[in-house]
């Protein structure tokens, strides 16, 4: 028996809790959309390798309605040239492979298909690509830092993080410096392995980096994803799983704070493919500003051979000042009725003014109490990090955006 699950009680007061607002409807100085429908990626066209499959994006499409295609500096129609605009460096703990293959190699492209012009132009252009392997049963108890600096250039990367049957790993991938970066990341989870995954956007402000992240999950497997986003003038991420057995378990997270001018987008798609899976994701903004955009889809499929599936998604955006617009859209797409649950929650809206209250009520000045609700707004996926290190600079990063603000 399906069970359907709407927004929580006490989600932010916000125009959309699991339903639809018409677009165009209004937040006291933000635009919030919301809507049900089928799942994007199913009217798009479909996935390929091929980037000639995909024709050149005009803004009208679903997939690139809310993408400002003028500021993608060439990526999305085929005049971006690389010149090798990154730098990459791995650091890993002993007993972790490192290679750099060719475009022959078989586990690179094995995760996923490229799903829109952008990605496919990324996997048609790389040169090579890293590899970096965890045997099986291997367990690490350091995590392996990708560091990503852009030199000012435009790059087009293939990145494939393997791990083996029941091994357990950490891997951040931190994004820095000024580029032009179109990349494919995957992520080869075996059987009944436990990957967790860190992807830092801190870029200067005029970077553009648009990725897809796939993740193909085993037997058994786990799969955590916390994408924090803070700099560059373009972000737009999309995470992909899908399922290669039954039992996998799939932790999607992520926090993202907008400034003036900024655009982010995370598209993300779950693909339940198999049966007895589970799939969480929840995604918190903050925006402030003039022209901050911020973009959330959520894409879950569940399909016919998929019984038994889990599954929840929520968004929630808080909007610092006028003058910033949030677009978030939870699709929900099931083909079986057999399903332990599945929902969604889509919330976006300004300050709480009970909380405001309660907070100045107790002595505390108003910019500092503001500064605290954002803190406990952002402190529970921030917790979800698990790296102390990553944890301190973000909270940091955090309090310097505020410091324009409040």
């Amino acid at each position: 028996m399906a069970e359907a699950r709407n927004a929580p009680e006490d989600a932010e007061k916000a125009p959309t809790q699991g339903g639809t607002t018409p677009a165009g409807s209004t937040t006291t100085g933000a635009i919030a959309v919301a809507a049900e429908s089928t799942v994007a990626t199913r009217m798009s066209a479909p996935p390929s390798y091929d980037v000639g499959d995909f024709p050149v994006p005009h803004g009208r499409e679903e997939e690139w309605r809310f993408t400002p295609l003028e500021r993608l500096r060439g990526l999305h129609d085929g005049t971006a040239v690389a010149d090798g605009g990154i730098r990459v460096d791995v650091v890993a703990p002993d007993g972790v492979t490192q290679e750099t293959v060719g475009r022959d190699d078989p586990r690179v492209g094995k995760a996923g298909v490229p799903a829109d012009r952008i990605a496919a132009q990324a996997y048609s252009s790389f040169e090579k690509a890293s590899v970096v392997s965890v045997p099986k049963e291997t367990v690490l108890t350091e995590p392996v830092r990708v560091a990503v600096h852009g030199q000012g250039g435009t790059a087009f990367a293939h990145l494939v993080v393997e791990l083996g049957a029941f091994a357990e790993a950490v891997v951040v991938l931190d994004h820095t410096g000024d580029a032009v970066v179109a990349a494919n990341v995957d992520f080869l989870v075996g059987d009944g392995a436990k990957l967790t995954v860190v992807s830092v956007q801190d870029w200067d402000d005029k970077a553009v980096h648009v990725a897809q992240h796939n993740a193909r999950l085993g037997r058994d497997a786990s799969f955590k994803s916390v994408v924090v986003t803070f700099g560059g003038d373009v972000v737009r991420l999309h995470p992909r799983v899908e399922y290669a057995g039954p039992g996998g378990e799939a932790e999607l997270f992520g926090l993202y704070f907008t400034d003036q001018g900024q655009h982010q987008e995370h598209r993300l798609f779950v693909d339940h493919t198999a049966p007895h899976c589970k799939s969480d994701v929840a995604y918190k903004g903050a925006l402030q500003g003039d022209a901050a955009h911020a973009v959330w889809i959520g894409d879950v499929l569940i399909r016919a051979a998929a019984e038994g599936t889990d599954t929840y998604e929520m968004n929630r955006n808080l909007v610092l000042t006028d003058g910033a617009r949030v677009d978030s859209v939870p699709n929900l797409e099931i083909e079986t009725g057999e399903i332990a649950g599945a929902g969604h929650a889509s919330a976006t809206g300004r300050f709480d003014d009970e909380q405001l209250f309660y907070l100045m009520a107790r002595g505390i000045p108003e910019s500092e109490a503001r500064r605290l609700v954002v803190r406990g707004f952002f402190a529970e996926l921030v917790q979800k990090i698990g790296l102390p290190d990553v944890e301190e600079r973000l909270l940091a990063k955090i309090e310097t955006e505020l410091e324009a603000t409040v």
